[in-house]
C-alpha cells in the first residue's frame, strides 16, 4: 500500500470515527438532560416526580429485549453495509425522539416527551454496542482496544454533557412559563444537533474502509455470519458464559450505584444535593480517562485477561473505599474515593468488550457486545430494584459491602476464564 493510500485511509477511518463518537454523545446527551430534568425543575414544571424512577427503569427494559438483535444482526449481516445501516437508525431515532420531546413543553404533554424518550431509549440499542464492531473494522491489531475505549469514551461524554446541561439551561426556580422556555431552549439545542449529526451521518459515515486493516478482520470478514448460529455458539463457549456473568455483575453494581448515588450521598450530607450532582459527574468523568487508558493498555500489551482482573480487583477495592469514607464527615474525600470508583468501574466497560471479542473470536463483535449489554440491562434493573430495598431495610453499610460481595463474586469468576485470545492467534498466524 502506497504512504497516499494509507493517510487517505487513516483520515477517512478517523472521519468516520469521530461521527460516531459525535453520533454516541449526542444520543447520551438526549438520554440524560431528560433523565436530569426529571429532578427538580421538571418536577416543579409537570408535578411528576413519581415518574422519574419509572422513567430509568423502562429506558432499561426497553433496551435490554432489542440489543441482541440491534446490534447482532445489523452490523454482522450479509449486507455490506450493515454497521452503515445500524448507525444511521440510532440517529435517526435520537433526532426524532428529540424533536418529539420540543413540542412536550406544555404542562399536559408529559405523555409526548415520555414517547421521545422510548425513541430515543430504543435508537441507543442500536449505538449502544457498535464501538467493538466499528474498532474491529475499521483499526488494525494495535490500534483495536484504544478505537473502542475511544468509542466508550464517546458515550460517557455524552452522559456528562447530560448532567451539564440542564443546570445550566433550566433555571431551578421561576414562574411556569419561564420554567417552560428554558426546557423549550434546552430541547431545540439538542433537537437542532441531532439533526444536522443524521444528515453528516447519512451523507458521510461509510460501512469500512476500502481494505480489511488487520488479518483478523480480513479473515472475520470472509466468514460467513448466521446470527442464531453465533448465538448458539456463543452460549456454548465457557469463557464468554463466565464473561457474561462476571461483566454483568460490575457494570450492574455501577448502575445501581449511580442510579441511587443521590440517595446515599444525602443521608450523610443533607441539603448537599448540588455535591450529590457534582459527585455522580466525577464518576462519570473519571470513567472517561479510565476507558482510554484501559484501552491504551490493552493495545500495548495485548494481556487481556490480566488488564480485565487488575481493572475488577481494582474496582472491588475502590467500592471498599467508598462504601468506609462515606460517613467520614468530609465531603471532599467523597469526591476522591468516587474518582477511583469511577476510574476502574467504567474502565471495564472497554476491557470487557476486547476480551469478549478476543475468547469469541471470529464470532461478530456486534453480536457478543449485544448480548453483553442486553446481560447487564437485566442485572442493572435486578441490582438497582435490590440495592433500593436493602437500603430501606439495612442503610447504606451493610448495603454497599453486599455490592463489594458481588463484585469480589465477579472478581473469581473472572479469574475462572481462561485466556484463550483467539483473535490475537489469528492475526499472529497471519
Amino acid at each position: 500500500m502506497s504512504i497516499c493510500s494509507y493517510i487517505s485511509i487513516t483520515a477517512v477511518e478517523s472521519y468516520c470515527t469521530a461521527l460516531f463518537i459525535a453520533n454516541d454523545i449526542n444520543i447520551f446527551i438526549a438520554l440524560i438532560t431528560q433523565h436530569v430534568s426529571t429532578g427538580g425543575p421538571h418536577t416543579r414544571h409537570r408535578g411528576t416526580a413519581g415518574a422519574k424512577s419509572d422513567l430509568k427503569r423502562r429506558l432499561r427494559l426497553q433496551g435490554a429485549p432489542l440489543t441482541p438483535g440491534a446490534q447482532g444482526g445489523l452490523p454482522n449481516s450479509p449486507y455490506p453495509n450493515g454497521l452503515r445501516v445500524t448507525t444511521i437508525i440510532g440517529s435517526f431515532g435520537t433526532c426524532l425522539g428529540a424533536w418529539l420531546k420540543v413540542f412536550s413543553v406544555p404542562q399536559d404533554m408529559f405523555w409526548l416527551g415520555f414517547a421521545g424518550q422510548t425513541v430515543v431509549a430504543v435508537s441507543q440499542v442500536f449505538i449502544l454496542n457498535v464501538p467493538p464492531r466499528l474498532a474491529a473494522v475499521w483499526f488494525g491489531a494495535d490500534q483495536v482496544s484504544s478505537a473502542c475505549s475511544i468509542g466508550v469514551f464517546g458515550n460517557q461524554l455524552g452522559v456528562a454533557l447530560g448532567f451539564l446541561l440542564p443546570p445550566m439551561l433550566v433555571r431551578a426556580t421561576g414562574t411556569p412559563d419561564e420554567m417552560a422556555a428554558d426546557f423549550r431552549l434546552m430541547f431545540y439545542l439538542v433537537a437542532g444537533f441531532t439533526s444536522v449529526l443524521f444528515v453528516f451521518i447519512l451523507l458521510f459515515f461509510k460501512a469500512a474502509p476500502p481494505t480489511p486493516p488487520s488479518a483478523a478482520a480480513d479473515l472475520g470478514s470472509s466468514l460467513d455470519s448466521n446470527f442464531l448460529q453465533s448465538i448458539r455458539k456463543l452460549f456454548m463457549n465457557r469463557n464468554y458464559v463466565l464473561l457474561l456473568l462476571s461483566y454483568g455483575l460490575n457494570v450492574g453494581v455501577f448502575y445501581a450505584i449511580s442510579t441511587l448515588l443521590n440517595q446515599v450521598v444525602l443521608t450523610y450530607y443533607p441539603g448537599a444535593n448540588e455535591d450529590a450532582g457534582r459527585i455522580g459527574l466525577v464518576i462519570v468523568v473519571a470513567g472517561m480517562a479510565g476507558s482510554v487508558v484501559c484501552g491504551l493498555i490493552l493495545d500495548r500489551t495485548h494481556r487481556f485477561k490480566e488488564t480485565t482482573l487488575a481493572v475488577y480487583v481494582a474496582s472491588v477495592l475502590g467500592m471498599l473505599i467508598f462504601t468506609f469514607t462515606l460517613d467520614c464527615g468530609i465531603i471532599a474525600v467523597v469526591y476522591l474515593s468516587s474518582i477511583l470508583l469511577g476510574f476502574f468501574m467504567t474502565g471495564y466497560l472497554p476491557v470487557g468488550f476486547e476480551f469478549a471479542s478476543e475468547v469469541t473470536y471470529p464470532e461478530p463483535e456486534g453480536t457478543t457486545s449485544g448480548i453483553l449489554n442486553a446481560v447487564v440491562q437485566v442485572f442493572g434493573i435486578v441490582l438497582t430494584l435490590a440495592y433500593e430495598r436493602m437500603l430501606e431495610a439495612w442503610g447504606d453499610r451493610w448495603s454497599n459491602l453486599t455490592l463489594c460481595a458481588l463484585l469480589a463474586l465477579g472478581a473469581a469468576i473472572t479469574a475462572a476464564i481462561r485466556s484463550d485470545l483467539r483473535r490475537q492467534a489469528a492475526q499472529n498466524k497471519a
